[in-house]
């Protein structure tokens, strides 16, 4: 499902069950060795998935431990992102730096968020648009997808500027009729970064398998805003 939103220079595995298969590297088992069950099930397959992707791209099966802000470190001359979410839903995309600055990605179940939710996650002008797009395509939760796009956008923009981003600090404008969204983060929070055009990134979107999934990519060297 989530190939259909990236380009073909980035590569994607994704799992909706956990396979008997998946193991992890001995550093991997430390990291989740005091987790839940379930927490350890979707560490383990989305890091089987990240490097079947990695396989792809001729690189050797590694170990993907996580940073200290909690982001995978990926092999040398790679960007990647990962994805997981109830339901057994696990992916990852990767891609040769040469060809990708950054790639951020992000699937949620494809359901409304809970009451009160939209009001910590949306601006006030994304709120406001909230009723035109249901009327555009009530079959679409855009409220969650809404959230999955700044999710996508903060994978994709950490890495390159080391800035936290709060929810409020992302404005994201869909195109109803299309699998495109525009982003715009706010002044002072990285936006003066080079590689993002004062801030503005695009990306798709998508919904399918009880599942909403939003993808940025910003391709190297980077002509203008990142779309994928």
């Amino acid at each position: 499902m989530i190939e259909r939103i990236l380009p073909p220079y980035v590569t994607a595995v994704e799992a909706f069950t956990d396979p008997p298969g998946a193991r992890l590297f001995p550093e991997e088992r430390a990291v989740v060795a005091g987790a839940a069950q379930g927490r350890r099930r979707e560490f383990t397959t989305v890091r089987h998935c990240a490097r079947l992707a990695l396989g792809t791209l001729g690189r050797p099966p590694v170990p993907l431990l996580p940073d200290a802000d909690g982001a995978p470190r990926w092999p040398e001359g790679v960007v990647g992102s990962m994805t997981h979410c109830r339901g057994g839903y696990r992916a990852a995309a990767v891609a040769l730096r040469s060809a990708a600055r950054a790639v951020g990605v992000d699937a949620e179940p494809h359901r409304p968020l809970r009451d009160g939710v939209l009001a910590t996650v949306a601006r006030p002008a994304e709120r406001a648009r909230q009723a035109g797009l249901r009327r555009a395509d009530a079959a679409v939760c855009w409220d969650r997808l809404l959230f999955c796009a700044k999710e996508a956008v903060y994978k994709a923009w950490f890495p390159l500027t080391g800035v936290w981003l709060g929810f409020h600090d992302v404005e994201v404008d869909f195109e109803p009729r299309g699998d495109v969204f525009r982003a715009r983060v706010v002044a002072g929070h990285g936006a003066d970064e080079p590689a993002f055009s004062d801030g503005r990134l695009c990306g798709r979107w998508v919904v399918g398998h009880g599942l909403a999934a939003a993808a940025v990519v910003l391709p190297s060297p980077l002509p203008g805003p990142g779309i994928v």
